[in-house]
């Protein structure tokens, strides 16, 4: 075979027409071999001729798309040194745009002796128990697709899982059921155009493995936290084939979601890979370049820096590793054409040394970026280590799942002792978290539920978790139930205990649609999806945790559909800008006003610490920032809400006359949406809003 010197970048296997350029990054490697795989297994190892700083690279002419391959790269063992080099393993390339298989658990795939970790190196072939990297086909017909480009203030973001949404549709073939092609599915896209969403963000999609303990159980990896590969679509949600077919249907997924106007979100796991810690096994990373893929303890690197609670940390110090990453995004971008990230963890992202630094080099990278910068970037603001809860102070360009919304919202509808302010600044975007570092209310991805936690359903209907099914005697997941329950636990057939609980899920889900911010929704919620009460279906990958589109709750996924019609139809509930609490264009009333049920503005004692009480919220339609960046102030409805988070009804006193003259109900949540519009009334007079429930009146 001939074998010509090549180039060192672009890093991974990149085939030309012609044939193949493979490079590897690595500065501590002696040597670096290049495996390809035949059909049956049969390996033709060559060593990479040329070394360009720390990239080993070769072009091979003649090898194309379908080719199978892997490296063994040669270096010191010496892990008390962080070394751990290994060329018995063959190792996926981390620039591997598609992976074929999933890894056998055996010894041979761990470099050490179970037992005796500290022992001399085990050196058994792995290449007959790991996956194998593959040369794709890089050219792909786009056609004229086109990114919809939706502005944050139109987002509304559908969390979902690529396999659990359509694993059981009946509509879709069963073929294309859990797979990609099943949620490019037009029965699928249906569901979630008339449900009103304008973005799906998928649940990691990145190449991920089978953990060994949860197969021992007779368990699998669901949702997918445990990335190997950053450049290749999962293989599992493939269709048609593992050896190259998953990235050509991952694009047509793209593509037919973007012509229905739908973006793509990527939950991606920079954060940590699989490999684990010191006892985990040799696949990748660890193979190549252990000291510049991790962090390690600095004065004892046998072990890994840990902030995810996984075993490593990947090394956002190191340029290799940032370099990595920031391909893997503008991959994703430009030849995926995705339309934003969710990063994982992200505060681990953030950290150089030990503190989460809001200015680390990853930040600087991402916002100099001429492509990763104009995409929608999504942080969850935690991780595990020290100091690593960072909602609120991520950067400018940023915006963040806000956990103290969720948390804030559950307390208010359970009547739990807090104070009030803290709602009011949930409802109104949070700009107590925001505003200060020139952030627009949008930087608030506000959400009540997601997939880490209950269902809505579940939420409202148990009061401790009923997580055994996942074998850690129910010891996982949250300790505590964030909710209001009816009182009785589970599923129930009393019809009352069940009202009370469906009028419980519409405050949610109303007051979610009603917030300044970007609502995102766990998917499911909308048709009642259970989970018995799990709320850690990481490892649940069966009827718990996909969607049972046969017992649809067919009265709420009208009630959702009519709450993402009304936010749409009504820029006053999704504004550019942060209320002010003044008179906006010489109108005597004021953006927003806060009222007690009696009809009175609210003063500083009410808003101090103590029970969540009720409250009324004017929000003005007048003159309000044109949903059109580009276009003038428009004038919307005005509305005027009203909460009440206690069991008993409570008789609200509508504002006086200058806030408006009569009122009509559009919306209570005791029963759902009116008619047309519902009860009237007039201004100072009296109006009930039951218990549990709230009341939305727009000025007629």
């Amino acid at each position: 075979m001939k074998v010509w010197p090549g180039q060192p970048y672009p890093l991974g296997a990149t085939y030309d027409g012609a044939g193949t350029n493979f490079s590897l990054f690595s500065e501590a490697a002696e040597r670096v071999e290049l495996c390809l795989i035949d059909d049956s297994g049969g390996q033709g190892c060559i060593d990479l001729p040329e070394v360009s700083g720390f990239v080993w690279h070769a072009y091979l002419p003649g090898v194309g798309p379908g080719q199978r391959y892997g490296f063994r790269v040669h270096g010191p063992w010496d892990p008390a040194q962080g070394l751990r080099f290994d060329p018995s393993k063959l190792l996926i390339d981390p620039y591997a745009k598609a992976i074929e298989g999933q890894v056998r658990w055996d010894q041979a795939v761990f470099s050490y002796r179970f037992g005796d970790p500290d022992g001399a190196r085990v050196e058994t072939d792995s290449a007959a128990f790991v996956p194998r990297s593959v040369v794709i086909n890089p050219y792909f017909d786009w056609g004229n697709d086109h990114r919809p480009g939706r502005p944050w203030h139109e987002t509304v973001i559908y969390e979902v899982h690529a396999r659990g949404f359509t694993v059981t549709h009946p509509e879709i073939p069963e073929e294309l059921r859990g797979k990609y092609a099943g949620l490019a599915h037009p029965a699928a896209i249906e569901h979630l155009t008339r449900l009103g969403i304008t973005a799906v963000e998928l649940m990691p999609v990145h190449q991920f493995i089978q953990d060994a303990h949860l197969q021992e159980k007779g368990l699998r990896n669901y949702w997918g936290y445990n990335s190997v590969g950053y450049f290749a679509p999962h293989n599992e949600y493939s269709s048609g084939g593992a050896a190259g077919q998953q990235v050509q249907e991952f694009r047509q997924m793209v593509k037919a979601l973007h012509q229905a106007g739908i973006e793509v979100i990527l939950d991606v796991v920079y954060n940590h890979t699989a490999e684990g810690n010191h006892l985990g096994p040799t696949l990748s990373f660890r193979g190549i370049d252990n000291r510049a893929y991790y962090r390690l303890v600095g004065d004892d690197p046998r072990y890994y820096m840990d902030y995810t609670g996984t075993g490593n940390s990947l090394n956002m110090a190191h340029p290799g590793v940032l370099q990595l990453i920031m391909d893997s995004l503008r991959y994703w971008v430009l030849d995926m054409h995705v339309d934003g990230f969710r990063f994982d963890l992200a505060a681990t992202l953030a950290r150089e040394l030990h503190d989460v630094d809001r200015l680390s080099t990853f930040f600087d990278i991402i916002h100099q970026d001429p492509v990763v910068s104009q995409t929608k970037l999504i942080a969850e603001p935690w991780d595990l280590g020290e100091g690593g809860y960072q909602v609120g102070n991520f950067p400018p360009l940023w915006s963040e799942w806000n956990g103290k919304y969720r948390d804030d919202v559950r307390d208010y509808w359970r009547g739990q002792e807090q104070t009030m302010a803290e709602f009011g600044y949930r409802f109104t975007g949070s700009s107590d978290l925001y505003e200060a570092t020139g952030r627009r209310p949008f930087a608030s991805i506000n959400f009540v539920t997601a997939h880490d936690g209950f269902t809505l359903r579940d939420l409202v209907s148990h009061n401790e978790k009923q997580n055994e099914a996942n074998g850690e005697e129910n010891q996982d997941g949250e300790g505590h139930n964030r909710s209001w329950n009816s009182g009785a636990e589970g599923e129930t057939e009393d019809p009352e205990v069940n009202r009370l609980r469906a009028r419980q899920q519409r405050n949610f889900l109303a007051t979610l649609f009603l917030s300044q911010g970007v609502p995102m929704m766990l998917g499911g919620d909308e048709i009642g999806r259970t989970q018995r009460g799990n709320n850690n279906g990481y490892c649940q990958d069966n009827e718990v945790s996909w969607f049972d589109w046969q017992n649809v709750d067919t009265v709420l996924l009208e009630f959702v559909r009519g709450l993402i019609r009304l936010q749409k139809d009504h820029p006053v509930f999704r504004r550019r800008r942060w209320f002010q609490g003044r008179p906006i264009y010489g109108t005597e009333n004021r953006d927003i006003a806060w009222f007690t049920p009696a009809g009175k503005e609210m003063t500083e004692d009410d808003w101090k610490p103590g029970v969540a009480g009720s409250l009324g919220v004017f929000l003005n339609g007048e003159g309000i920032a044109s949903p059109d960046p580009r276009g003038e102030r428009v004038v919307d409805d005005t509305f005027y809400v009203m909460f009440n988070p206690f069991h008993e009804a409570v008789s609200f006193k509508l504002p006086p006359r200058r806030w408006g003259g009569a009122w009509a109900a559009v919306l209570d949540t005791t029963t759902g949406f009116v008619d047309g519009e519902g009860a009237a009334a007039r201004a100072g007079s009296a109006f009930e809003v039951g218990g549990r429930s709230l009341i939305l009146l727009r000025r007629r």
